[in-house]
């Protein structure tokens, strides 16, 4: 099979979160750690950083690949969703680094092994995980930077033991399988924290502190609240103001790395990998800005912790008239995210292109009885179109509501 080929046959023929939900969450890790042993275990021969979180889990991985590759390391970048190519998901940077996964390393790993994961049932982000391990391992990185994929104790990254684990934040999302208390989200998310292996806390609120701070004492695991601790940041090409909690975490773990001797870094290189994250990890969608008059912004943010934090800062820009081209996922918490929406915007609604997208009508009506005004269009790209036809040059622009969202415009 080409490329094309052998990701259809990966997005078609395996449950898949992404698309399908709920029928593709695993209960347990046993077939992950099956999987790690047909593969012999490379996840066991990785210096790995395992990030856990409900908002800002990617932004804070390309921080962190991004400073030690200006400190030069080579540095595996494992992340989900992808928003264009499945290849974002496995990258490479820093000296002789070779960025994206290579086409045919997927097609090859795939082909190898096609056998095992048919008959083993192994769920699509099972199979990108030990792809991303076996890929990381040949190529010799000298840190793997591991992202969850959702929640922590049953997550297929779960089962390594990292020099450090972080957890930037908790919040209501995924309630299906992580539970509908910020505790029990924490709980879930506490799951990666390991025997004595130091874990850094971005954001806390009084409920799940308690939880992580009593987990870290059953694992006698030094705990370190980034948000109390650090109090000089430095200004990085993220500009969302929800960045300002994911430097002080990824400035609390590369503290806490220096003093495991597992890094040697200078502030310099710290100030650099914090300026550069775009141009050296091609991180994309956090408030990214692709036009200036009409000013657009696009961003990912899809919960209501971080739309929260979106909404707020469009606020604060200036602008005539505010345009909103908006779609969401079947099982986001609508009556959490609506009253959020700004009730003078003219809104553009529309259903991502993706199985798990949320009808447009439905959206619609939701949207209509909190008093938002708008109208449906068949495909995000004709809402995006329309919303650009509509907008004079000083006017305002925001693409959100869903990763998937972002993708398509991007």
């Amino acid at each position: 099979m080409n490329y094309q080929e052998t990701t259809q046959w990966m997005f078609n023929q395996l449950p898949m979160y992404q698309t399908q939900g709920a029928s593709a969450y695993k209960e347990d890790l046993t077939n992950i750690i099956a999987l790690a042993n047909h593969l012999n275990n490379p996840h066991q021969n990785l210096k790995c950083i395992h990030i856990a979180g409900t908002n800002g889990k990617g932004s804070t991985s390309h921080m962190l690949a991004s400073i030690l590759q200006e400190a030069g390391y080579k540095v595996g970048l494992y992340t989900s969703p992808h928003l264009k190519d499945y290849r974002e998901r496995i990258k490479i940077i820093g000296p002789d680094a070779s960025g994206e996964i290579s086409e045919a390393f997927v097609c090859e790993f795939i082909a190898k092994n096609k056998a095992y994961f048919e008959s083993n049932d192994i769920s699509f982000f099972e199979m990108s995980v030990g792809l991303a391990f076996d890929y990381f391992q040949k190529e010799n990185v000298d840190f793997a930077i591991i992202e969850v994929g959702m929640g922590g104790r049953l997550d297929a990254t779960n089962i390594i033991s990292p020099l450090l684990s972080v957890i930037t934040n908790i919040g209501l999302d995924h309630v299906q399988f992580l539970g509908n208390t910020l505790e029990l989200v924490a709980a879930e998310k506490a799951g990666i924290i390991k025997d004595k292996i130091p874990v850094v806390i971005g954001e806390y609120t009084p409920e799940t502190k308690a939880v992580f701070i009593e987990k870290a004492k059953e694992k006698q695991a030094e705990i370190y609240f980034a948000s109390d601790l650090i109090s000089e940041i430095y200004p990085s090409d993220l500009l969302g103001d929800y960045q300002v909690f994911n430097k002080k975490t990824v400035l609390q773990t590369i503290e806490v790395l220096i003093s495991q001797k597992s890094i040697s870094i200078s502030n310099e290189q710290i100030k650099n990998g914090l300026l550069n994250v775009t141009k050296n990890t091609n991180l994309q969608g956090r408030w990214q800005q692709l036009g200036s008059s009409p000013k657009i912004i696009c961003d990912t943010a899809h919960n209501k912790e971080g739309l929260n934090i979106v909404l707020n800062q469009i606020q604060k820009e200036n602008f005539k008239t505010l345009h909103i081209v908006f779609g969401v996922v079947n099982d986001k918490n609508l009556e959490a995210i609506l009253p959020l929406l700004p009730k003078n915007a003219i809104y553009y609604f529309s259903k991502p292109n993706n199985p798990r997208g949320l009808d447009a009508g439905i959206l619609f009506e939701k949207a209509i009885q909190n008093g938002l005004k708008g109208k449906i269009f068949n495909s995000i790209p004709e809402a995006y179109k329309t919303a650009l036809k509509q907008a004079e040059s000083d006017d305002f622009i925001y693409i959100g509501g869903s990763t998937f969202v972002v993708a398509e415009i991007l």
